[in-house]
């Protein structure tokens, strides 16, 4: 907003011109997230604790989480509100791509605040039924990604860029929607498996969206994209402003979430922010490298299913409880070991996911 009404005045005032540089735009959503988290948390922790008097249900069976008995969920409404605010504060609101990414962050948020409130109105874990979560997901995913096709240039509107090689692109053609939707949903999913501790999923959302806040300002520059041997796509910057409003909302979200937490964030806050990385490597056309730079949430997943499988088939279970963090938990880590040495894979794995761009 600040750039549609300012920037038609830099000839007349020449600070104006300062809403010209992404680079400007992107700290100050940092920044206005960042405030926006710290102002709101405090009244909403307090309205939230006033409604669920109990918290949020644990599971019966799992890791002794009794001491967070009565800790408010649905922080994630905390996140969605600074997001929110400050991307249309900052952003171009002309932008296509801005508005699709918005579409699924907000729309995800609503599915994962439909799932928190019917595990608190019917006191457990369940909530919302899995089928019609994922039919939700779907309509919302499905129509931003028809749109997010039809923004892209023709040239790699219905591709798949493979990482470390030079200018390969895998045509698609109609699937390519489909494709987008198992990367939406998928992210939105994993980021929820991984939300089970104190500040274990906050952190790599965070730091996923610095790196595709990089990314997305690389791509949407011509010169950078040419030099890096990555699709230019027109616009795509502007996905920088939302990358650094998640930041800042993220790391307000964990002044209040850090162990012991004053509230979780609950699926409002967990399937929207996969949902919305997602939507934005689809838009850059780094769908693969999210699945490297969101390689914890890949393995929190990948744990599941293995869990499952191995179940279903054996009667035997490879790890001691799934998701993975519960199955260090049982083995006696402490969680605050757990989220730590989680947080530094999660590093790890977004320098490499990084690498990628130099490495073709």
């Amino acid at each position: 907003m600040l750039y549609n009404l300012l920037v038609p005045l830099a000839e007349e005032y020449l600070f104006f011109n300062l809403f010209r540089y992404l680079t400007f735009r992107t700290g100050g959503a940092i920044m206005t997230a960042l405030v926006i988290s710290f102002v709101i948390a405090p009244p909403m922790i307090r309205w939230l604790k006033s409604k669920q008097k109990e918290g949020q249900p644990m599971r019966e069976v799992g890791p002794d989480h009794l001491a967070k008995v009565g800790t408010p969920t649905m922080g994630g409404l905390m996140i969605l509100i600074s997001v929110s605010i400050s991307t249309i504060l900052w952003a171009d609101l002309s932008n296509a791509f801005m508005w699709y990414s918005m579409f699924v962050l907000i729309g995800y948020g609503a599915i994962g605040f439909a799932d928190d409130y019917l595990k608190l109105t019917k006191r457990n874990h369940k909530g919302l039924s899995g089928k019609l979560k994922i039919l939700g997901q779907l309509a919302i995913g499905g129509v931003a990604a028809y749109g997010i096709m039809n923004a892209l240039p023709d040239n790699v509107s219905n591709h798949i860029a493979i990482p470390v090689f030079k200018d390969l692109y895998v045509y698609i053609g109609l699937f390519f929607v489909p494709w987008a939707l198992l990367v939406m949903v998928g992210a939105s999913n994993a980021v929820n498996l991984t939300d089970g501790l104190d500040g274990l999923a906050i952190v790599p959302v965070a730091i996923a969206a610095a790196c595709f806040g990089f990314i997305s300002y690389l791509t949407g520059r011509a010169d950078f994209a040419e030099y890096l041997n990555i699709a230019y796509i027109p616009g795509t910057g502007e996905l920088a402003i939302i990358c650094g409003a998640l930041i800042g909302g993220a790391m307000g979200f964990l002044w209040f979430n850090a162990p012991p937490a004053m509230i979780f964030m609950g699926d409002t806050g967990s399937l929207a922010m996969g949902g919305v990385l997602g939507a934005m490597a689809v838009a850059v056309k780094h769908e693969l490298v999210l699945v490297i730079i969101g390689g914890l949430f890949v393995l929190e997943t990948v744990s599941v299913i293995v869990q499952v499988v191995s179940f279903k088939l054996t009667g035997k279970r490879v790890f001691a409880m799934a998701p993975l963090h519960h199955h260090f938990e049982k083995k006696g880590w402490s969680e605050p070991t757990i989220v730590i040495r989680f947080w530094i894979i999660a590093v790890i794995l977004a320098l490499v996911g990084l690498a990628t761009l130099k490495l073709r």
